[in-house]
């Protein structure tokens, strides 16, 4: 991976936590939108490209690694209350504590996406759609996670140092993966299919708890369908 893409992990997922304290926004239909966008967005890539191509390597075995990475989302979310859609908890009374488990949780999860992006994919354009996915996605939750704590009364200085540390965490899994695989006692490509059925079956929870939450009257609004389109087409084209 190019040093400008590790850059460039980093600064969206930190621009898009900082936005909360450019913005003092508390309303979250933004990023209830936001969130549709890239949840049709990651579904997408998912199906037309990622899916595709991993059975391509990996064989009739991808599927199992598919499910592992979904249910290993499903364990991770117990822990980070499913901020990684958007759901943001608000702990007011009392002495503000750090989430201790919600950071855990996000931290697994990004560093776990990070690890394919130092892998060769079959073609230039899956690697880009793969890197724009998971900025997509890691802006609106930087988001969330930086309201989350700093409205639950973590001191600012303490909150910017937890997106500091998410915003890491992707470069960082996938610096780790790329050290592995230069070793010459491990050969990370061997493992390629298997991180990315993971990585893939974390992308399709996510997305598809996005996509199929609701408001509270059960019903899809106008706007959500349409940022829904929009991500899905382009992920099409790209």
């Amino acid at each position: 991976m190019a040093p400008y893409e590790y850059i460039i992990l980093f600064t969206s997922s930190f621009i898009g936590g900082m936005l909360f304290f450019v913005t003092g926004a508390t309303n979250n239909k933004y990023l209830k939108l936001t969130l549709a966008f890239s949840g049709s967005y990651l579904f997408a890539i998912s199906v037309v490209h990622l899916i595709p191509d991993l059975y391509l390597v990996g064989g009739s075995d991808a599927g199992y690694f598919i499910l592992i990475g979904f249910f290993l989302q499903l364990i991770l979310e117990y822990f980070s209350r499913g901020i990684e859609h958007g759901h943001v908890h608000i702990e007011k009374g009392g002495h503000a504590q750090l989430p201790v488990s919600v950071m855990v949780g996000l931290c697994i999860h990004s560093f776990l996406e990070g690890m394919p992006l130092s892998s060769h994919f079959a073609h230039d354009h899956q690697h880009t759609s793969f890197l724009f996915g998971i900025i997509l996605h890691h802006i609106p939750v930087a988001f969330a996670l930086t309201s989350m704590l700093y409205l639950s009364g973590v001191k600012r200085s303490v909150t910017i140092t937890m997106l500091i540390l998410f915003s890491l965490m992707t470069p960082a899994g996938a610096w780790f993966s790329n050290i592995i695989g230069n070793s010459a006692s491990l050969e990370l490509s061997e493992h390629y299919s298997k991180i990315m059925g993971i990585v893939i079956g974390i992308f399709l929870h996510i997305s598809t708890t996005i996509l199929f939450e609701t408001g509270s009257d059960h019903k899809y609004n106008r706007n959500k369908i349409l940022f829904i389109i929009i991500g899905a087409a382009i992920a099409l084209l790209i």
